[in-house]
């Protein structure tokens, strides 16, 4: 016999804040949730109270449950804050959409992202590593990293694989900013996406007219041309992928960058390995051991669902914390340290099923290069100021942090 939970109780807030001095690490109140009450409810910003899913297994098992659903229309769903209520309910894109039209809009987008195309784009990406590495070297010290590499390296290789011209940029950096920060208005997320769909649907209607080689030309050329997909959803495809495209990859670098300053040890292996096999390891570390996306995967039950003698009732929310899970012990031995040769393959830094990150392959990559070359390139790279001076991303969807002085 299965039970729901006392909500008469006084239940956690969520999110909780991180301790002080330990910007990598989830949050205290998530390891002992995790440990004492792995499924249970909590609070969130709007006085709703969803689930929260803190064990690994039991967040793989639910991301790949058919009665869980993505559809932020849906009474009970767990929206991350007003803002980005007001973009999920009135600019949808595939990842909050269930099957079949889902699989619809995201196969469209599938083919370019594939590993072998990835891993074609290899030199192109080695190319803007090294030639933004190359300016920094010849510029004045300290630099900040953030704006001198980490966001350029993944908004070039984003413009050049959608056909965006890297001279907007400052523009689409600016709208990124507004849609993930916690504390933005539904007026000002509106206003964001609303200019990044309008551009992008412009840019459609001239590929379409004259297309190139790149992906939202062959969006308006064969899925809107030939009615498969309008031409609003092509635009607001483009919104997700060039915002998801350049914001978590930027975070990713500088947060590992920084992580592996802190952790010498690391760095060390990495720097003076040649083994290709070492690199995607640290990759796939950094990932797990991060955990940029902080604020979970949000959901909600279509049908009544057990888990671990608690039932989840359908309409119910449920929120997903990736950050504990990738720290659960059961699953990731000692895993509040940051060790670069363990197997950190099953972690849900990319959510899991068929939500998870559709450009994932793409990321691998760019922070293949980004770890392979910056270290040994730069091998005597420090930051130049104290980790308790640096401002990190408490109020953004996606972690990460502002600014990283370096020198060498």
């Amino acid at each position: 016999m299965t039970e729901t939970a006392d909500t008469t109780v006084r239940l956690p807030e969520h999110p909780s804040p991180r301790a002080t001095g330990c910007p990598f690490d989830p949050p205290p109140a998530l390891r002992s949730l995790q440990a004492d009450s792995p499924v249970t409810r909590v609070r969130i910003w709007d006085g709703s109270s969803p689930w929260l899913i803190t064990r690994h297994d039991h967040l793989r098992t639910l991301l790949g449950d058919p009665r869980v659903s993505s559809d932020p229309a849906l009474p009970g769903f767990p929206h991350r804050n007003a803002g980005m209520r007001e973009r999920d309910q009135r600019d949808p894109t595939f990842i909050n959409m269930d099957d079949p039209e889902h699989a619809r809009l995201r196969r469209m987008v599938t083919a370019p992202f594939a590993v072998r195309r990835m891993n074609a784009l290899r030199p192109a990406i080695q190319r803007i590593v090294d030639g933004l590495i190359d300016e920094m070297l010849a510029g004045p010290r300290p630099v900040d990293l953030v704006e001198a590499f980490a966001l350029p390296v993944p908004s070039l290789v984003i413009c050049e694989l959608l056909g965006v011209p890297y001279e907007k940029h400052d523009f689409f950096q600016r709208c990124t900013r507004v849609v993930v920060r916690r504390t933005s208005t539904p007026d000002e997320v509106r206003e964001a996406t609303g200019e990044l769909t309008d551009y992008l649907d412009g840019l459609l209607a001239a590929k379409g007219a004259e297309p190139g080689d790149d992906l939202l030309s062959e969006l308006a050329v064969k899925r809107v041309a030939t009615g498969e997909m309008t031409r609003r959803e092509a635009a607001r495809t483009g919104v997700l992928l060039l915002g998801a495209g350049h914001e978590t990859t930027a975070n990713m670098i500088a947060l590992g960058t920084l992580a592996l300053l802190e952790n010498p040890d690391q760095l060390a292996l990495l720097r003076e390995s040649e083994d290709p096999a070492v690199v995607s390891a640290a990759v796939e570390e950094l990932l797990r051991y991060l955990n940029i996306t902080h604020s979970g995967r949000r959901r909600v039950a279509l049908a009544d669902i057990e888990v671990d003698g608690l039932t989840i009732r359908a309409g119910e929310g449920i929120v997903f914390a990736n950050d504990i899970a990738n720290r659960d012990p059961d699953a990731f031995p000692d895993p509040d340290r940051l060790d670069i040769t363990r197997d950190a393959r099953r972690h849900v830094a990319f959510g899991f099923g068929v939500h998870q990150c559709l450009g994932q392959p793409l990321a691998r990559v760019e922070l293949q290069c980004v770890y392979s070359t910056l270290y040994r390139r730069i091998p005597t790279l420090r930051a130049a100021t104290g980790i308790d001076r640096l401002d990190f991303k408490h109020d953004g969807i996606v972690y990460g942090v502002y600014a990283l002085p370096v020198t060498w």
